[in-house]
């Protein structure tokens, strides 16, 4: 079948797609990587926040969500269900989220927190390291930034 890639507020979101994309980022950020964290922070309800998410026959394959900051745009919580990694799910969560950010405000510049072993992968749309790397629930991470004129 075909995956539907698609944005919109928390509020607009369908409970159960919801369910299943909460699911999804506890399963993967506090399960897998096993980092005790609290994963429902409040920033998916402040106003500007989007949440993108793949769908295929009703079950989520990944999600992220876009943080408008005012002066920027900040994507987090990028994830990828185990059984479709590999797929381009997350590379289609990415380039939806920012050209629909940019389609919003393509003056503002983008940043991440990524996890180190991820930021090649994150170059592919343009971020580049934008600070020291520092440890978060003991996984390195490092600060990126994306200029708003990058190309995708």
């Amino acid at each position: 079948m075909t995956i539907g890639i698609h944005l919109s507020p928390l509020a607009e979101i369908p409970a159960t797609t919801l369910y299943r994309i909460l699911w999804l980022r506890v399963s993967v950020f506090v399960v897998e990587q096993e980092a005790a964290y609290p994963e429902l922070d409040g920033r998916d309800i402040e106003p500007g926040a989007l949440i993108a998410w793949a769908e295929e026959d009703g079950e989520v394959l990944g999600t992220l969500r876009l943080l408008d900051e005012g002066e920027e745009w900040r994507i987090g919580r990028v994830v990828t269900s185990a059984a479709a990694r590999g797929r381009g799910v997350g590379a289609d969560l990415m380039r939806r989220a920012i050209h629909d950010a940019a389609a919003r405000d393509a003056s503002r510049p983008f940043v991440l927190d990524a996890q180190e072993h991820l930021a090649d992968w994150y170059g592919r749309f343009g971020f580049v390291s934008a600070g020291p790397s520092y440890i978060e629930d003991r996984i390195p991470h490092v600060p990126m930034a994306r200029p708003a004129e990058a190309e995708v």
